[in-house]
């Protein structure tokens, strides 16, 4: 496998109040993805995930169809250096 890679994923739709954050976190450690995940003032979600390409790339794949009652609008993805996250948490 090759290198492990950083996505900062900004996400918007109805992604607040339907456990959003819960289900990422879920997937994310399931995936062998650390990093976090918040909600920002604005509605949306904004996620920072580390791992290897092939396990983000289905993370950000699954993140674009959300759980259960979220819609999910829109998806940006951005790369930049791994910061080495030791973990995967929900932030408040």
């Amino acid at each position: 496998m090759e290198n492990k890679q950083f996505y900062m994923i900004f996400i918007s739709g109805r992604v607040q109040g339907v456990g959003f954050r819960w289900n990422v976190s879920n997937e994310a450690i399931i995936r062998g993805i650390t990093g976090f995940v918040k909600n920002l003032s604005d509605g949306s979600v904004y996620i920072e995930a580390e791992g290897y390409k092939e396990h983000l790339d289905a993370f950000v794949e699954w993140c674009r169809r959300g759980p259960g009652r979220s819609v999910v609008k829109s998806i940006k993805v951005e790369s930049s250096p791994p910061v080495n996250y030791s973990e995967f948490r929900i932030e408040l």
